[in-house]
């Protein structure tokens, strides 16, 4: 090691100076920085901003607010009973969407509540901009979150060149067929000699042939 080295403060020097020549050479380039809410910032279509809710696809069946890790879902329902359609037929039960909330100041943008839900009930929104001055202002009730359905963008277009859906190929797929090995015939069974075997199971009996006649004493 050196004289120069060995000095405190001497390892130190040209890293600094690297610094700031990078400084230096960015200083003349112009900024990349988006001045929001001057300048709206360009979004992909499918970021996630905001949950929006479809009420009439939602069945209360409870899989999101159960399935939520951060607990921000509250669902209230209750039964009602449908009667018959037709004469002899028997009532049925359906659930009925009292409150569809979710507090968005818990929420953490994980997205497990729409992959889980099977009636597609739950769908992202771009849409960002709903802060608000109280916390308490971003429990959105399911009037609020219908209202981003509209912006929610459509869904994208099928690529002709990818690999058909499973449940469409389970529909579309020829049957299995069935092998089919023919009956083993039924063992028989040995006979005295002169005698006939008897008949396989599902076969008629032969008819009865005349015997011949005995012979007389004399003949």
């Amino acid at each position: 090691m050196t004289e120069e080295a060995k000095k405190p403060g001497a390892i130190g020097i040209p890293g600094i100076l690297k610094g700031l020549a990078t400084t230096a050479r960015t200083m003349a380039k112009p900024t990349h920085t988006a001045e929001y809410p001057h300048a709206q910032p360009h979004l992909p279509p499918r970021s996630r901003g905001v949950i929006a809710l479809l009420e009439e696809n939602c069945t209360s069946c409870m899989l999101c607010a159960r399935e939520c890790p951060d607990w921000c879902i509250y669902i209230d329902s209750h039964k009602e009973t449908i009667p018959a359609t037709t004469p002899g037929g028997r009532e049925r039960q359906r659930n009925v969407l009292d409150r569809f909330a979710i507090d968005f100041s818990l929420c953490m943008y994980c997205g497990i509540c729409i992959e889980v839900c099977p009636f597609d009930a739950l769908h992202w929104s771009p849409e960002f901009e709903y802060s608000e001055l109280d916390i308490r202002d971003l429990l959105h009730e399911k009037d609020r979150l219908g209202q981003w359905m509209p912006t929610v963008p459509p869904p994208s277009a099928l690529d002709e060149h990818s690999a058909e859906a499973a449940e469409i190929g389970a529909t579309t797929r020829p049957g299995r067929l069935v092998r089919t090995t023919p009956a083993r015939p039924a063992p028989t069974r040995a006979t005295p000699s002169g005698q006939e075997p008897p008949p396989a199971s599902g076969q008629e009996p032969p008819p009865p042939t005349a015997s011949e006649p005995a012979p007389e004493p004399g003949e």
